[in-house]
């Protein structure tokens, strides 16, 4: 059973963290329940693993509103160890302006991307699996309830492995937040979902 966040979540999402052993990911990913959440659960994740030296409030997104938020469970815990929100949010020709959701309406045609944004697995549990099937269970979703074909998002050049590895494309040139590198990547949801139906 997981407890309140402690201080080591201070780290980053970093895919080059030692792999756990086959104990562990039998142990955890398998247990892992994936459901909605309200956006007040994704806020200590989205703070202490990805932007610990800000705020709070610098998490909290305009736009939260207008989103789905989940959330993926150890069972008999009520703390979620990793958190992922999704907006429904046309990819932006050019990186440098400001991508604009909308309200988050089933099988509306012409809104046919999902941006997730604040994807962040608590430190003890990257590796393992955790967040690959959340990320599954979330665009799974978005793709049966909105209607959606093309997942992207702004991923941390630290973490460009980790998308390429399940079929993230980048587009565009690296780019900055605060001081953070970012790279824009993109995915066909039908690409996405039968990599995994393969492998």
């Amino acid at each position: 059973m997981v407890g309140i966040l402690s201080a080591h979540h201070k780290w980053a999402l970093d895919p080059c963290l030692p792999v756990p052993s086959s104990a562990m990911v039998d142990e955890h990913s398998e247990q892992i329940k994936c459901t909605k959440i309200p956006v007040e659960l994704t806020l200590p994740l989205r703070h202490s693993v990805l932007w610990p030296d800000r705020p709070i409030s610098f998490v909290r997104l305009p736009e939260d509103d207008l989103g789905l938020h989940y959330g993926a469970f150890l069972p008999q815990n009520g703390v979620p160890v990793a958190v992922i929100s999704l907006f429904l949010v046309a990819i932006p020709i050019d990186v440098t302006s400001r991508p604009q959701a909308t309200v988050l309406e089933p099988s509306v045609p012409q809104q046919v991307a999902v941006r997730f944004r604040k994807f962040a697995c608590d430190p003890p549990f990257q590796k393992i699996g955790i967040g690959t099937q959340l990320l599954k269970h979330s665009l799974s979703m978005a793709r049966s309830e909105l209607g959606v074909t093309i997942a992207w998002c702004d991923a941390r050049t630290s973490t460009k492995a980790w998308y390429t590895k399940r079929g993230f494309e980048p587009i565009g040139p690296v780019f900055y937040k605060a001081d953070v590198e970012y790279v824009r990547m993109k995915i066909q949801l039908d690409d996405f979902f039968l990599s995994y139906k393969e492998s």
